[in-house]
């Protein structure tokens, strides 16, 4: 019988549990007018989220909803700030019960795991593949409107498996049904993909698929970024009936479908093409930058440009920009790419700053 937790929500809402929720709650956002509002009296507002949490009287509050265009138009949630702390003294307790037990090779969202870890992982499963069989091919699959598509009912059920004290579910439920209020969404499915809890359950959720394909279907090669994942074998017909199991697990125990994007190829320079996961193109021998990730830096940067030189924004945030592209790009084999783009755009003031004036 697996393991269950029970006596945690006493952990959720004590005090300095709360205080540091609220800290991680404004990482990066000090200057927002939201975060100073509940600064202002920030005991008096930390003691009152702990006295509706004790006596079970916290409501959620109501979700402010905006699009976002990058990396492709998605809508997103927003919660008040107060909300977002609760959520942090919740995920703080409750996350690390199933982190432990996620697979390896499971990528989004978890701590230590992003993208260029995943990136060398899989590509050494390429390596490992074309060493051992001299070909390789790739079952690509990624879930249609993963977030939109989450059943309520199903993932209850998910949470249940590990989680045995009644008020934290209680808590849960109430931040799931929440979903039910947004514009466009189905009542009793769908996340909203702006609440940190909405990524730990869109993980919960697809554990139980990690699970089936590395325990019933016993494969080794797989990997998953959220709803983004692939299986590598070197018989592509394997693959072909991989897809159908795996489509009719989804279907009938997830309620979920995968999108028309989903394909088997074969991998490889001359006959095959490179596998688009992860950020990269990546073949056996070597790594590039998707297109789509060219384009979009390409854009920001320019856009950056034009706001420095105006004195929109100042160098910090230029910085910052430019060194976490160079961060991406030195995981792939991207020299000349690096040096024709930086090369290309220039940052330079075309108005007068005071030396003691101060950007917005």
């Amino acid at each position: 019988m697996a393991k269950t937790y029970n006596n945690l929500f006493p952990q959720i809402y004590d005090f300095e549990a709360l205080h540091a929720a609220y800290l991680r709650a404004r990482a990066g956002k000090r200057k927002s007018l939201e975060v100073q509002r509940f600064e202002l009296d920030l005991e008096g507002n930390l003691i009152a989220l702990q006295n509706e949490l004790m006596w079970d009287q916290y409501k959620i509050g109501s979700y402010y909803q905006f699009s976002v265009f990058e990396p492709k138009e998605r809508q997103v949630a927003a919660l008040p700030f107060r909300d977002r702390v609760v959520q942090h003294a919740l995920m703080a307790v409750i996350e690390p019960i199933w982190e432990r037990r996620f697979i390896s090779d499971s990528y989004a969202c978890r701590p230590g795991r992003g993208t260029h870890r995943g990136a060398d992982c899989v590509q050494a499963m390429l390596r490992k593949v074309k060493r051992e069989h001299g070909k390789v091919s790739v079952f690509k699959a990624d879930i249609s409107k993963y977030f939109r598509s989450i059943d309520h009912e199903v993932l209850r059920v998910l949470l249940r498996k590990r989680i045995a004290c009644k008020r934290t579910l209680a808590l849960m439920d109430h931040i799931i049904d929440s979903a039910n209020t947004l514009d466009g969404h189905s009542f009793g499915v769908g996340l909203p993909i702006g609440n940190l809890t909405s990524q730990l359950c869109a993980n919960v959720y697809l554990h139980e698929l990690d699970e089936f394909v590395k325990h019933a279907l016993h494969e080794r090669h797989y990997a998953r970024y959220m709803d983004d994942f692939i299986i590598i074998h070197h018989d592509k017909a394997h693959l072909q009936r991989l897809r159908v199991l795996v489509e009719e697990f989804l279907f009938r125990h997830l309620r979920l479908k995968t999108n028309r994007k989903t394909q088997v190829f074969p991998l490889g320079m001359a006959h095959g093409r490179a596998l688009d996961f992860l950020g990269y193109r990546i073949w056996t021998t070597h790594r590039r930058i998707r297109k789509s990730s060219i384009r979009r830096i390409t854009r920001t940067l320019k856009k950056l440009q034009k706001q420095f030189a105006e004195g929109l924004v100042d160098w910090p945030r230029v910085s910052q920009s430019v060194q976490s592209w160079v961060a991406h790009c030195l995981h792939a084999d991207a020299f000349g790419l690096r040096c024709k783009l930086l090369a290309a755009i220039i940052f330079k003031r075309s108005v007068f700053i005071p030396v003691d004036g101060r950007l917005a």
